[in-house]
C-alpha cells in the first residue's frame, strides 16, 4: 500500500461528478406495512397470475395452484405416458421392498410400508409441483419414529397403542407441513442448513446401519437405544447368539446390492439394474428360504402379510394425555426433517431439468398427503432421494409416475402379499444397509472442510450428536450451532478498510487488494451488514479501534494526520434505533478527536430512518455522498483549500445536495 500514485481531482472535476443523495418520499404506514409483508411472505408474488382475470378464470387458476394436475393434465400425451409407465414400474420395484424394510425399521407392521406407498403418491400426483419426486417412506424418518415413540411405548409389549401413536404423529406432521405452506412461513425449514443436513443424514445412516446388525446376525434381543456405544455393547455381549446362516445370507445379499449399485453408477444407462436389485434379492431370498426351509434353522422371515387395501385409521388417533405430547413432538420433529428432505430433493432434480418448484406449494402437498395417509393406515412419507433418483434416471416426465407406482403397489396389496411370507428379515436389513451407505456423503464433508471450517464443525456436530447420543440430540446440536453462527453473523459483522485502486475512483478492501493506495488524511471504512441492536455496541468499539490504529500508524510514519472518517454504507440494508444511536455516539467521538464523520451511499431505508431521527441534521446534509469516490473528492477538496473545521455550522466543503 502507498499514496504516491493517488491523483487529487481538481475543483472543476469534483463539481461535475457530485450527485445528491435523496431521501425517499414518505409512504403511508399501511402501504409500507403491506409491502413489508409481501416481501416477507410472498417474495414470488403468487397472486400476479390472478390480475385482470375474470372471476371464473380466477377460480380455475386457484384450483390449478392447489392441484397442478389440472395444469399439466390437459397437455398430457401418449409419449409422456410411455415414459411415466416405465418410470412408475421401475420405482415400484424399489418401493415395495424398501417400504417393507423401513416399516420394520420404525417397529411397525411391514404391511404399513406398502400402505404408505399407495395412498400418499396418489395425493402428491394431484398436488405436487415436482415432476421427479417419487413419494414413499424414508429411513431417517422411520428411525426417528421408532426411536421417539419407543421411548414412550414398547412396540412389542403394546403394539396397538404404538401403531395408533404412529398414525397420530403422522397426522400432526402433516398438519405442521401443510400449515407452514399455507402460512407462507416455510423459511423455518431453511434453518436446517446444507451442512446440518449432511451431518444429520450421515449420522442417522450410521445409526441405521448399526441397528441392522440385529437382522444380519439373527439376534433376538437388542437394545432400544440408538447410540453407537449401546448398539455395539448389545452386539458383542451376545456373540454366543450370532447365527452364521443369517450372517452369510446377509453378507451375500449386501454384496450383490452394492455390486449392482456400483455397476449402475459406472454405467448410467443400466440404472435399472440397481433399481431392480432390492426386489431381486427379496425374490431370491424368499425362494431360497422356501426351498431350504431355512426358517427352521435360525433365519427369521416376515411371516403373513394381510391382503387388501388400506383400512381406515382416522378413528385410531390418540388425543389423550400423556401420549398426546409424545405424538405431537414426534410429528413436529419428523415432519420438519421429512419436509426438508423432500423439498431439497425436489429442487435438486428440478434444477437438472430447468424448471422451478414452489416450496410453499410442496409443503402443502406433502402435508396433505400425510394428513390423508394417516387416516388410511399410512405413516410418515416424503420424497426419498434414492427413489427419486431412480425415477429421474428412468426418464419420468410428470408426477404420473407416482400414480403408476401406486397402481403397482395396489396390485401387490390385493394379490401378491402372500408371496412375501418367506422373505427373510436379513434381506430387508441388507436392503436398508445398501440404501444407507449412499447417505453417508463423506465427499460433501471434505468439501465443507476445504471451503468453510465452521460449516464442517456444524456437520460434525450433527454427526457426532446423532451417533454418540441420539437422533434428537444430534438434531438439536446441529440447529443450535447453525443458529449460533447466524447470531455471530448478525452480532459480529465484518468491517474493513478501503483503499483506492490505482488510476481509478474505485475503492476496495485493502485485505483483498494489497496494492491499493492510502488516501492521505482519510480513513474509509465499510460496514458489511445491517446495523441492529445486536451489533451496534460491537461496531462502535470496532470503529473506535480502527480510528486508533489509523492514528497510531500515521504518527509512526509521520504522514498527514487523520482528518476524515468515511463510512461506506452500501452494504447496510437497514438500521434500527440502536444503530442510529451508535452513529450519534460515533459522531460525538469523532468530534472530540477533531475528525469529521462522512457517510457514503446510504440506501433508501437507511436514509429514511436517518431523516426521521434528525441524524441528517446532526451530521449535516453536506457530509452525505452518493459514492465513496465523491466523498473522498469532497474531503480532499476541503483538505487542499482550507483548514479543517469540525463544527457543523462552519464546515461547508461542498454542498452536494
Amino acid at each position: 500500500m502507498g499514496n504516491a500514485d493517488y491523483l487529487y481531482p481538481s475543483t472543476n472535476e469534483y463539481r461535475q461528478c457530485a450527485h445528491p443523495v435523496a431521501v425517499p418520499p414518505p409512504q403511508p404506514f399501511f402501504k409500507s406495512f403491506k409491502n413489508s409483508l409481501k416481501e416477507t411472505f410472498f417474495p414470488d408474488d403468487p397472486l400476479r397470475q390472478f390480475k385482470n382475470k375474470t372471476p371464473s378464470r380466477k377460480f380455475f387458476l386457484g384450483l390449478q395452484y392447489f392441484l397442478p394436475i389440472l395444469e399439466w393434465g390437459p397437455r398430457y400425451t401418449f409419449q409422456f405416458l410411455k415414459s411415466d409407465l416405465i418410470s412408475g414400474i421401475t420405482i415400484a420395484s424399489l418401493a415395495i421392498p424398501q417400504g417393507i424394510s423401513y416399516a420394520k425399521l420404525a417397529n411397525l407392521p411391514p404391511i404399513l410400508g406398502l400402505y404408505s406407498s399407495f395412498i400418499p403418491p396418489l395425493i402428491y400426483a394431484m398436488m405436487g409441483s415436482s415432476r421427479d419426486l417419487a413419494v414413499g417412506t424414508v429411513a431417517v424418518a422411520s428411525l426417528l419414529i421408532g426411536s421417539m415413540l419407543g421411548d414412550e411405548v414398547n412396540a412389542t409389549e403394546n403394539p396397538t397403542l404404538y401403531l395408533h401413536l404412529a398414525f397420530t404423529a403422522t397426522f400432526f406432521a402433516g398438519l405442521l407441513q401443510a400449515s407452514l405452506g399455507l402460512l407462507r412461513v416455510g423459511f423455518i425449514v431453511d434453518f436446517l442448513s446444507h451442512a446440518t443436513i449432511v451431518g444429520f443424514m450421515g449420522g442417522a445412516a450410521t445409526v441405521v446401519i448399526l441397528q441392522q446388525l440385529k437382522g444380519i446376525l439373527g439376534l433376538q434381543h437388542f437394545t432400544q437405544s440408538t447410540d453407537i456405544i449401546s448398539v455395539l455393547r448389545s452386539v458383542f455381549s451376545q456373540i454366543h447368539e450370532w447365527r452364521w446362516e443369517s450372517g452369510v445370507l446377509g453378507a451375500v445379499f449386501l454384496f450383490f446390492l452394492l455390486l449392482s449399485r456400483y455397476f449402475s453408477k459406472r454405467r448410467p444407462k443400466f440404472f435399472w439394474i440397481s433399481a431392480m436389485a432390492p426386489l431381486t434379492t427379496v425374490i431370491l431370498g424368499s425362494l431360497l428360504v422356501y426351498l431350504t426351509h431355512a426358517e427352521k434353522h435360525g433365519v427369521d422371515v416376515i411371516g403373513n402379510l394381510k391382503k387388501g387395501l388400506n383400512p381406515p385409521s382416522f378413528g385410531d388417533f390418540v388425543f389423550t394425555s400423556p401420549y398426546l405430547t409424545t405424538a405431537v413432538k414426534t410429528g413436529m420433529i419428523t415432519g420438519i426433517i421429512a419436509l426438508a428432505e423432500g423439498i431439497a430433493v425436489g429442487r435438486s432434480f428440478a434444477m437438472f431439468k430447468h424448471y422451478n418448484i414452489d416450496g410453499n406449494k410442496e409443503m402443502v402437498a406433502i402435508g396433505t398427503m400425510n394428513i390423508v395417509g394417516s387416516c388410511f393406515s399410512c405413516y410418515l412419507t416424503t420424497g426419498p432421494f434414492s427413489r427419486s433418483a431412480v425415477n429421474f434416471n428412468a426418464g419420468c416426465k410428470t408426477a404420473m409416475s407416482n400414480v403408476v407406482m401406486a397402481i403397482a403397489v395396489m396390485f401387490t396389496l390385493l394379490f401378491l402379499t402372500p408371496l412375501f411370507h418367506y422373505t427373510p428379515l436379513v434381506v430387508l436389513s441388507a436392503i436398508i444397509i445398501s440404501a444407507m451407505l449412499g447417505l453417508i456423503d463423506y465427499e460433501a464433508a471434505i468439501h465443507l472442510w476445504k471451503v468453510d471450517k465452521f460449516d464442517f464443525v456444524v456437520c460434525m456436530g450433527a454427526y457426532t450428536g446423532v451417533v454418540f447420543a441420539s437422533v434428537e440430540v444430534g438434531l438439536v446440536i446441529a440447529v443450535a450451532i447453525s443458529v449460533l453462527r447466524l447470531l455471530l453473523f448478525v452480532a459480529r459483522p465484518r468491517t474493513f478498510v478501503l483503499g483506492n485502486l490505482r488510476n481509478s475512483t474505485i475503492y476496495r478492501s485493502v485485505e483483498q487488494y494489497p496494492t491499493t493506495n492510502d488516501v492521505p488524511g482519510i480513513l474509509i471504512l465499510q460496514i458489511d451488514a445491517p446495523i441492529y441492536f445486536a451489533n451496534s455496541s460491537y461496531l462502535r468499539e470496532r470503529i473506535s479501534r480502527w480510528i486508533d490504529e489509523e492514528e497510531d500508524k500515521l504518527k509512526s510514519t509521520g504522514e498527514t494526520s487523520l482528518q476524515y472518517v468515511i463510512f461506506n454504507m452500501s452494504a447496510v440494508g437497514n438500521i434500527d434505533t440502536s444503530g442510529i444511536s451508535m452513529l450519534e455516539e460515533v459522531k460525538k467521538i469523532t468530534d472530540r478527536r477533531g475528525l469529521k464523520l462522512v457517510l457514503a451511499n446510504p440506501g433508501a431505508e437507511v436514509m429514511n430512518k436517518l431523516n426521521k431521527s434528525k441524524f441528517i441534521e446532526t451530521i449535516g446534509k453536506e457530509w452525505i455522498y452518493l459514492t465513496v469516490g465523491e466523498a473522498v473528492e469532497a474531503c480532499n477538496y476541503k483538505l487542499h483549500t482550507c483548514k479543517p473545521d469540525t463544527t457543523n455550522e462552519d464546515s461547508q466543503p461542498w454542498n452536494n445536495v
